[in-house]
Formats: structure tokens, sequence, C-alpha cells
């Protein structure tokens, strides 16, 4: 383990150790034994590892980095940037993270290992702490509770935009943090240096909030909504400024969960509500007539989560109902979803499609359940066992382990990878089935 402070991060040799008895399948739902205990299963996983950071982080985006695309060779290593939301005794943080050394599971680097000497086990006190992962970790401290937080590349600089509890929202400049999880010298100067600022803060909304997205398509426009059914778009100005659009847009009628820009279409932008609702607004008109689109009863109840395929016209969402909902736009109109799945038991918190797989996604819930969707998958009566004939077919894996899941992102440059938070702490983990 290497970390400091009240930081620590885990991996899997270290994690769940299988007991001796017989293992079984678990399927979320079913009674434990009072003997029995959930392990999770390695040769499942191609990768796996835990974070703590003291008080829990409900709120985290991927940094994008400059190590390459589409890689794959362990040790991995990624750039986390998350929001605490500590007691009202604590400081909360804005954290910047870096997971570095992560390998794969023990199974599966013996079956890379499968022609190596047995010999050479004179060394595995060596290797094994060559193998340990490690976090490094630069704090920022944050007026009240991050409700949510989304970095981007912009300028040559990676921001990120932060919703307090406090009803502000702050842009940070992140490049000193960064310096300090990449270097040791860097670091101390870090600590004992003065502590960051914002580069901008709007307090124009009247209520604290959790929507939030940077545009994918327009460089430093940003969409914010708060829980007042309002939402104000920014776009950026000369001398590291935001100007803030104080008249927001119109039609909700309750608060924003919310926000998603199109990663295709310039100035498109996709928000789900309390109020049950799912909307369209192209932000190029008026505040008053800019919503061209909308399903007013999406979901049975609230609204949670919305995500926007990258390379189908297709958007899913998640609700209190427990359900997720997979909707085409050209079919938007008619408020119907070309697909729903019901697998849930309690709130849908998180969702979010695969960056380069059209079919794939994944989503979290209150119910500590990760699942991973691949819609192109259809049922093999023949080969399916009675213990899993009621799972959705599309349903290609169940990880658990954490405590009430409240996001999870893919990380957009390790194929597969996901990184998830709740308020159990952190899981950094690849699955065999994607």
């Amino acid at each position: 383990m290497a970390a400091s402070e009240d930081f620590e991060m885990e991996g899997s040799e270290n994690s769940r150790n299988e007991g001796e008895n017989k293992v079984q399948i678990y399927l979320p739902g079913q009674p434990l034994k009072e003997d029995e205990e959930l392990v999770y299963d390695e040769s499942a996983y191609v990768m796996f590892h835990e974070v703590q950071t003291g008080s829990p982080c409900l709120s985290f985006d991927v940094i994008r980095d400059s190590l390459g695309e589409k890689r794959e060779l362990h040790p991995l290593c990624a750039y986390v940037v998350a929001g605490t939301q500590a007691p009202r005794t604590h400081i909360n943080n804005v954290l910047v993270m870096k997971m570095s050394n992560m390998h794969k599971t023990q199974k599966n680097i013996e079956k890379d290992d499968d022609d190596d000497n047995e010999e050479e086990s004179d060394s595995d006190d060596d290797e094994d702490e060559s193998k340990m992962p490690h976090l490094e970790c630069a704090r920022i401290k944050h007026q009240g509770c991050v409700n949510r937080i989304r970095a981007i590349n912009y300028n040559a600089t990676v921001l990120a935009a932060s919703w307090s509890e406090l009803g502000r929202v702050h842009i940070w400049n992140l490049a000193q943090p960064l310096r300090a999880v990449d270097d040791k010298d860097a670091m101390v100067s870090y600590k004992n240096g003065v502590v960051p600022v914002p580069l901008f803060t709007f307090s124009g909304h009247q209520a604290e909030g959790f929507g939030l997205d940077w545009c994918p398509t327009m460089p430093g426009v940003l969409a914010t909504g708060d829980s007042k059914q309002n939402i104000h778009v920014w776009n950026p100005v000369d001398g590291g400024s935001w100007h803030v659009d104080q008249r927001p847009l119109v039609g909700h009628t309750d608060s924003v969960e919310d926000l998603q820009w199109s990663p295709n279409e310039r100035s498109v932008l996709a928000s789900c509500s309390v109020d049950k609702s799912i909307r369209i607004w192209d932000t190029r008109a008026s505040p008053s007539k800019a919503c061209m689109l909308t399903a007013n009863c999406a979901h049975e109840s609230d609204v949670n989560v919305i995500s926007w395929n990258r390379n189908e016209p297709f958007i899913a969402s998640g609700g209190d109902d427990g359900i997720i909902h997979i909707w085409d736009l050209r079919q938007f109109q008619s408020g119907s979803p070309v697909a729903t799945f019901k697998h849930h038991t309690q709130p849908v918190t998180t969702v979010e499609w695969h960056p380069t797989e059209a079919t794939v996604f994944a989503s979290g819930g209150s119910d500590d359940q990760i699942a991973l969707w691949d819609l192109a998958v259809e049922r093999d009566t023949e080969d399916c066992k009675d213990d899993i004939k009621d799972l959705p077919p599309q349903l290609l894996f169940i990880h658990q382990g954490q405590t009430d899941v409240k996001e999870l992102h893919w990380h957009p440059q390790v194929p597969g990878v996901i990184i998830s938070t709740a308020l159990s702490g952190f899981n950094i983990f690849r699955t065999i089935s994607v």
C-alpha cells in the first residue's frame, strides 16, 4: 500500500480472500445464511482495486491524460477528480487523485505466467511489493459538500466545475494539484503553498443543484441545473472568465437532476427532472423557446440520471422507480422508450454508455449493485440455466461490494475499465465481460 494520510488503495490480493468452503453463485436478493458471506471471484475480473478517501466522494470524473489512447498493458494508471461529502464538523475538499501501478487480479496474473518456473518463488515478497497499487492525492478546500463535479481539458489546462450544496458553482484550475500528484517535490511545495481558489464562481442559482455538464463540441461551454427547476448556460470569455446567461431555460417544473450535452450536435442539451420528464433543448434559441422535445412521463417517479450515447441517437435514463429506459431520439416525441430494464430493486443513481461500444452501458443504484448491459445480446434458451432464467438476457455482469452506489464512469482511454464511487469508497475494475 502506498498512500498518504487517510487515503488508501488496495489491490485484489488484499481485498476479499476466498474461503475454503464450497463456492456458489450469488444473485442479488437471495438471503444469506448466518455462516455465509459474499466474496468476489477473481477469475471474473481482469483487474480490481479499492480506494478509501476518508469522507465519501459521491461525485467524481475521470481526467483525460497524455498517457495514450486504448491502453491495455498493465500496470495501469488513472487520474480522477472527486468531491467530498464530509460531516458538518469536517472540511470538504476537491480531491485530485492519481491511481497507479494497478496490476491484474492474481488469477489473471497466474494465467499470464503459466510458463514461469516455480523456483522463482524466493522473490515472491519483492514481487508482491512491486505490484502494490499506489495512490497520490492533492486536496483543494471546498466550501460545502460537493454535489457534483465534472472535468474538462480546456486550452491545454484541466478544469473542474463543482456544484456546492451552498448553491454556488465553482470553476477550478487543476494544473497545480496534477503536478503535485506526479512529483514528490511538487507535492511538498503544494502542501506548503498558497491555498488554491476558484477561477470563477457563479452564485446566481437560487438554490443548490446537481445538474452539471461541460459541452464536448463547444470547448468551455457549461450547463448547470438547480433544485428550483432552472438551467443556466455558461459561455467562456477572454481572461479566464465566463458569461452566465441569467435567463434560465424554461420548461421543467421541479428540480433538475442531470444534464447531458449531445456528443455530436452543437448547442443541443438534454435534461431530466423530479417532474418525471426528459427534455431536449436547443440553446441557440431564446430560453423560453429552447425546449424542442419532451417526454413528459419518462418514469413513474423522479428521473435521476441520463446518458447520451456517443455513437447512436440513444439516451439512457434511470429513475427512482429502479427502471432503466432506452430512448431513440428519432422516436422521442412518441413518449415511449424502445427498451426497458427492471433489474435494480432501488433507485437508479448512475448510468453511462460505453465510450466506444454503441450497445453497451453500465448502471448503478441504491441497491448496492453495478450492472453491465449489452443491448445486442439475445437469450439462448437452450443454454439458459434455471438460476439465471429470470434475469434479462442483456445483463452481462453484476458487480457488488459497495454500499449505496452513487456514480460510475468508464475510463475513456483504458478499454473496459469502470471507476465507481459509493458511501463505502471507490472501486476501479475491469470484468471479463467487456
